[in-house]
C-alpha cells in the first residue's frame, strides 16, 4: 500500500496496538484478525457511502465465525459468551456496523436456544451450520405494527417492523409478534418467504451499514412449527435481553478502542505540537498526555465492568434452572456495564479530537464515525432507566424486572 494511503487510513494495514488492546482468541485468532483487517481496509469509505455491505457480509460468512454460539451437538463451535463478546468488540474497532451484524447473528441463535424446543433447535441450528446462514431480525419490541393471526392449520403475519438490523441479505429471520393481549412470541422464517419485503431504507448518521431498515409482511405464511414457544417467560429465557444489552456494550467499547488507537497513531505520526507547548513532538505535550490518561481510565473502567458482566452472564447461561434473584444480579451488572461503556465511549470518541487538532477533522480520516456510531446506538433504549434500576436496587433492594430492555 502506498505511503499516502497508509497516511489517510491509519488502521488499514495494522490491527489495534497489541500493547494496549491485546488479542488472544485461541485457535480463532488468525481468523478474527484476518476478518478485522479486511473490514478495516475500506471502513471509512463505506461509512461515507452507507447502504448494504454485501461483499463485507460475505467476508464474515466466509470467515467461519457465524456458528460460534451454536452448540457442538448441532455441529457448531459452542464458544462462551465472553469469547464471542471479545470478538465483537475487536471487530467493532475496525467496523462497528459489520460487528453489529455479526453480533446480532449470534443473538438470533441465542433466541432459538432460549425459546425453541429441542427439535426446533436441532432443525434450525444444524441447517444454519450446514448452509452457512447469516441471521437477521425483526424483533423490535416497541413496534406494534405487526399482527399474528391464526388460520385453520397455520398462522399469518401482516404489518410492518422497523429497526430490523441484519434483515437485508439475511438467510433467515427471527421475528417477534404479539399473541393475544399480553404475550409475545418469536417466529423463525426463511428470508425468502413469499410476502416478505425487506427494505433498504436505513438512514441514520451512525451505524450506517447495519441494514436496520423496515420489513413488511403481507399474508406471510407461518407454520406452527416455526413458532418458538417452549422458552416461556422463565428467568432463563429472559436472558435473551441480557445477551442483547451486552452486545450494545461491546459495540460502544469497540468504537472507543478504534478511536483511541487511531488517535494515538495520528498524534505519534502526524500531529504537530502546539506552538506554546515548548516540546518538539505532540506526544511530549503534557496536556495531551493528561488527556489520554483520563480517557484510558474511562475505557479501562468500563472494560473491566463489561468483562465481569460477561462472565456472570455465562454462569447464568450454564444453569438449566436459573433463579429470579440470580437473573436480577446479572441484569444489574449488565446495566452497570452498559451505562459505563456508553458514557466512556461518548467521551472518548469526542475528546480524541482535542489531542489531534483541527486537521484531524478532515473527512478522509473518518475519525468522526466512532462518535456517530456510539451516539446512534447508545439511544437503543434510554440509559437513564438503567441508572434508575441501579438506584432502585440500592435504595429498595429491588433488582430489575425482566422486560424487553432490562
Amino acid at each position: 500500500m502506498p505511503s499516502e494511503a497508509r497516511q489517510l487510513h491509519p488502521n488499514a494495514e495494522t490491527l489495534l496496538d497489541a500493547r494496549l488492546f491485546p488479542v488472544d482468541f485461541g485457535n480463532l485468532t488468525a481468523k478474527v484478525e484476518r476478518l478485522a483487517r479486511k473490514l478495516g481496509e475500506n471502513a471509512v469509505a463505506r461509512d461515507r457511502q452507507g447502504g448494504h455491505a454485501r461483499a463485507e457480509r460475505e467476508l464474515i460468512r466466509d470467515s467461519g465465525l457465524l456458528s460460534l454460539a451454536i452448540p457442538q451437538r448441532f455441529d457448531g463451535q459452542e464458544k462462551s459468551w465472553p469469547e464471542i463478546y471479545r470478538i465483537v468488540r475487536h471487530l467493532a474497532a475496525a467496523d462497528s456496523s459489520l460487528a453489529h451484524l455479526f453480533a446480532f447473528n449470534h443473538l438470533q441463535v441465542a433466541t432459538i436456544l432460549l425459546h425453541g424446543s429441542a427439535e426446533q433447535q436441532r432443525h434450525w441450528l444444524t441447517r444454519a451450520v450446514r448452509e452457512r446462514w447469516f441471521w437477521g431480525n425483526a424483533t423490535n419490541g416497541r413496534d406494534l405494527g405487526l399482527s399474528l393471526e391464526a388460520r385453520e392449520e397455520h398462522f399469518e403475519l401482516n404489518g410492518r417492523k422497523s429497526f430490523c438490523s441484519g434483515a437485508l441479505g439475511a438467510d433467515a429471520l427471527v421475528v417477534s409478534a404479539p399473541r393475544g393481549a399480553s404475550e409475545r412470541v418469536f417466529v423463525v422464517l426463511p428470508a425468502q418467504r413469499e410476502g416478505l419485503a425487506i427494505n433498504d431504507d436505513w438512514d441514520a448518521f451512525g451505524q450506517r451499514q447495519t441494514d436496520s431498515g423496515t420489513v413488511q409482511f403481507e399474508n406471510v405464511f407461518v407454520d406452527r412449527d416455526e413458532l418458538l414457544l417452549s422458552g416461556g417467560q422463565s428467568p432463563r429465557s429472559s436472558l435473551r435481553v441480557c445477551v442483547s444489552q451486552l452486545i450494545l456494550t461491546q459495540l460502544y467499547l469497540g468504537n472507543a478502542q478504534g478511536a483511541l488507537d487511531g488517535a494515538l497513531r495520528y498524534v505519534r505520526e502526524q500531529a504537530r505540537p502546539w506552538a506554546g507547548a515548548g516540546v518538539e513532538a505532540a506526544v511530549e505535550d503534557p496536556f495531551i498526555q493528561k488527556r489520554y490518561g483520563e480517557l484510558w481510565l474511562l475505557y479501562r473502567g468500563a472494560l473491566l465492568q463489561a468483562e465481569l458482566a460477561a462472565e456472570r452472564l455465562q454462569q447464568a447461561w450454564d444453569k438449566p434452572a436459573l433463579g429470579t434473584a440470580e437473573r436480577g444480579e446479572v441484569a444489574l451488572l449488565i446495566a452497570e456495564a452498559r451505562v459505563a461503556s456508553a458514557r466512556a465511549a461518548l467521551e472518548i470518541t469526542s475528546q480524541v479530537f482535542e489531542t489531534m487538532g483541527a486537521r484531524s477533522t478532515a473527512s478522509r480520516y473518518g475519525f468522526d464515525r466512532f462518535w456517530r456510531n456510539v451516539r446512534v446506538h447508545s439511544l437503543h433504549d434510554p440509559l437513564d432507566y438503567k441508572v434508575r434500576d441501579i438506584g432502585q436496587w440500592l435504595t429498595s433492594g429491588v433488582a430489575p424486572t425482566p422486560s424487553l430492555y432490562s
